[in-house]
């Protein structure tokens, strides 16, 4: 697309800051519900661009809204403040043979860095949208964060959004549908006792294996696409010891609603069935994420299409679409058209040696200004 000249210049004359500014921002630790500092660090920035407007809210989202008082049409464009990685102190990071590696540089350092440039623009000349437009850096959206900041926008502009952009990833790929999950930590208690002296009393890894093996009998519904799996299985004493207790972090996941309500009606009929066995297991829900449900399948379409249709001519990379677990499984599960893209290339996601290509970053920015000034008469 065609920005303005002004638009054009800005991003020339701030290539080198964005750079620099994404080298500050990358090393600042942000866990899942642990984002406190990068939210201060964002919230601070649009300060210092006029954006004073902004505001932390309970999720620990860094929100700004331009024009949304009394608007009932607002776009939502947000890009994710935490990172996979559990570090509390700053990430180790390195630029080498045109690479920034740093863990979760690309998910999603460098996608919030992309929205920030556009609301440094927008901010330093004053820009207003044609309806109401909420920038949003958000928390939570990795693992066990459990998608608190996107679902907490939702709820706090309930029948107020009416599309949903997240900046997540590398481009190449728009994320159109989402895949819902159920995450649980199981933990089965008996009696245990001497390996030797009370051999003969349940084992609870015993009864943890014998539940994890029915577990996996399961055929998948036959609807959407369907996985389940076991994470992490711990428990006993020691080698002489008959267990007393055991754990499992156990999830399911899903595209399709019918599918997880098939998955969850299995999952209770075993736990009741190990309970009626005279075994005690407790059942802790350690993260729901829901699936798409009810959205207008053309608005989704043209939302799709359009952005679609944006990505590829800024970058000149066919983009496929996919359905994943993201922040856009907020909107969409609320019947909101909600699309996932990415703002560099790299490669790594969610290990220590993620990375992106620095050539990538003057295209992420560019490619942010391209969807945002939509919502604009100039730009």
């Amino acid at each position: 697309m065609k920005l303005s000249e002004r638009c054009e210049k800005f991003l020339k004359d701030n290539a080198e800051f964005e750079y620099n500014t994404l080298l500050e921002l990358a090393q600042i630790p942000a866990p899942s519900n642990h984002e406190e500092k990068r939210a201060e660090w964002v919230k601070k920035f649009f300060d210092t661009y006029g954006g004073t407007q902004s505001y932390i809210d309970s999720h620990c989202n860094v929100v700004l809204p331009l024009n949304c008082d009394g608007c009932d049409e607002i776009t939502v464009i947000m890009a994710h403040t935490d990172v996979v990685q559990p570090d509390t102190t700053p990430l180790p990071l390195r630029v080498e043979d045109g690479k920034i590696i740093c863990p979760g540089i690309g998910d999603d350092t460098a996608n919030l860095m992309a929205l920030l440039m556009s609301a440094r623009y927008i901010l330093e000349n004053k820009l207003t949208p044609k309806k109401g437009l909420l920038l949003v850096a958000n928390s939570g959206e990795e693992g066990l964060g459990n998608l608190r900041g996107s679902m907490g926008i939702m709820d706090d502009f309930a029948g107020r959004i009416k599309e949903f952009i997240s900046y997540d990833g590398y481009y190449g790929m728009i994320t159109n549908d989402a895949v819902g999950s159920h995450r649980y930590k199981i933990t089965v208690r008996t009696e245990g006792g001497h390996s030797y002296g009370a051999f003969g009393n349940r084992n609870a890894i015993a009864v943890l294996a014998s539940m994890i093996n029915t577990f996996y009998t399961m055929k998948v519904p036959p609807y959407g696409k369907t996985t389940y799996n076991v994470g992490t299985i711990e428990g006993g004493t020691s080698v002489n010891t008959i267990a007393q207790n055991a754990s499992m972090l156990y999830e399911y996941r899903s595209d399709s609603v019918k599918s997880l309500e098939i998955m969850e009606n299995f999952f209770n009929g075993v736990i009741e069935a190990y309970r009626g066995m005279g075994v005690e297991v407790e059942v802790e829900v350690v993260g729901k994420r829901p699936c798409k449900d009810g959205v207008d399948e053309a608005a989704l379409e043209e939302l799709t299409s359009r952005i679609q249709s944006i990505c590829e001519e800024s970058t000149g990379i066919k983009h496929g679409r996919s359905a994943r677990s993201t922040d856009a499984n907020s909107a969409l599960s609320r019947g909101v058209p909600g699309v996932v893209v990415g703002m560099t290339s790299g490669d790594r996601a969610h290990t220590r040696e993620e990375w992106i290509t620095t050539d990538s970053l003057p295209v992420g920015a560019k490619l942010s200004m391209d969807i945002i000034s939509k919502y604009f008469d100039e730009f």
